[in-house]
């Protein structure tokens, strides 16, 4: 984000935009930014939960709360405390200039922009009084995060007062965890990456797993790479290709993943790390497999050169799931990934139509940067699925 500019995060409650807009403020504290947080939606008390739910402390923040609690309601505060249906508009905004004034800060958060278009009561005050506050922040030299519940209609929105406008959604699935996900609408004046990017809510804040791109970056020029099993290495010219992707399709009981592990364990043999992401199976029966077949796989796991993660489809998101391969391969030095298997990865799929696209995109990067990707497929009937 850039300084000094007033920004959009729109979405339906539960999306996160509470906790992106008190991570974003606590930020700012940690590099000893004066933070305000203004909420006209919900009370300082529920601010608080949500904070302590992460482990953050609120000391450092001001937050300024417009809805008064119910003890407030009493006849001679009437007139300094705010109820959106009882005061006008303007007595709002002072409200909040006489605020930012006292406080000074380099961070705001305005909750909600929603309370805001009932006190306007028409698109056309609601717009003005947007654009009074975004001269007015600028002039104080605040860099603002705007909430809104998306509950406007089109002609209501305001995408085009705001420096950058992003969008916050939940998907409920059938069954499964809900999915949620972020895009970036508009942000003037810098790239971004648009399309959807997965996101998590888990303790200690969000986490956003941005789309994968192989743009810009070479594909490495590189030797073969054996599986140890003489036969078959002769049968393909002396292995598979580095920066190359290979497909083990096959019904049940054919040794795919046996292997598969045979190019995990010969790239461990040579000092090289390979990571098993493993769908359908579970870590203990892949475990108890190489122990039955006299495989070193217990051994190399031990020396941290063979990684095994079993994945739960139902719960992992797909761009959690890129990120651990990404993560994989360029902190960790990975040069193996296998995915075991296709089916299980298309079942963490939230939108089964979009796979050949993200895995086009995931196996091009993998190869972009020298790494053996083998996927295995498990075969159902004569033939199997000839898509």
């Amino acid at each position: 984000m850039f300084p000094n500019r007033l920004y959009l995060a729109e979405g339906q409650p539960g999306t996160g935009k509470t906790t992106l807009a008190l991570q974003f403020l606590l930020e700012g504290t940690r590099r000893g930014e004066r933070s305000l947080y203004v909420t006209l939606a919900e009370t300082k008390e529920e601010i608080e939960d949500v904070a302590r739910s992460h482990g953050w402390s609120l000391e450092a923040l001001d937050v300024f709360e417009l809805v008064p609690p119910e003890a407030g309601l009493e006849r001679e505060r009437e007139q300094t405390l705010l109820h959106p249906s009882e005061v006008e508009l303007g007595e709002t905004t002072q409200l909040i200039f006489d605020r930012v004034d006292a406080v000074a800060p380099v961070r705001v958060v305005f909750d909600s922009l929603s309370e805001m278009r009932l006190l306007a009561r028409n698109s056309l005050r609601y717009r003005r009084q947007i654009l009074a506050l975004k001269h007015f922040f600028t002039g104080r030299k605040c860099t603002v995060l705007l909430l809104d519940d998306s509950t406007a209609e089109e002609d209501v929105r305001l995408h085009s007062v705001p420096h950058g406008v992003m969008q916050l959604e939940q998907l409920p699935r059938e069954y499964g965890a809900e999915r949620r996900r972020i895009r970036v609408v508009k942000m003037r004046g810098m790239p971004f990456r648009g399309g959807y990017h997965d996101l998590v809510i888990e303790t200690g804040g969000i986490t956003v797993y941005p789309r994968l791109s192989a743009a810009g970056y070479k594909n490495p020029v590189g030797d073969v790479m054996a599986s140890g099993v003489e036969g078959l290495d002769a049968l393909l010219g002396g292995g598979l290709a580095r920066g190359t992707n290979a497909l083990l399709i096959g019904p049940s009981g054919a040794g795919k993943t046996t292997l598969a592990l045979h190019y995990a364990l010969a790239a461990a043999s040579r000092g090289e790390r390979a990571s098993i992401f493993a769908f359908d199976e579970t870590e203990a029966t892949l475990r108890a497999r190489s122990i039955g077949f006299g495989m070193p796989l217990e051994e190399y796991i031990a020396q941290d050169l063979i990684r095994l993660k079993q994945v739960d489809p139902a719960e992992l998101s797909p761009g959690e799931f890129l990120h651990h391969v990404r993560t994989a391969v360029e902190r960790d030095g990975v040069r193996v990934v296998i995915i075991d298997t296709l089916n299980g990865y298309l079942n963490a799929m939230p939108e089964e139509q979009f796979l050949i696209l993200q895995m086009h995109d995931l196996l091009s990067w993998l190869n972009q940067y020298g790494v053996l990707s083998i996927l295995v497929m498990a075969q159902h009937g004569i033939l199997g699925d000839m898509k």
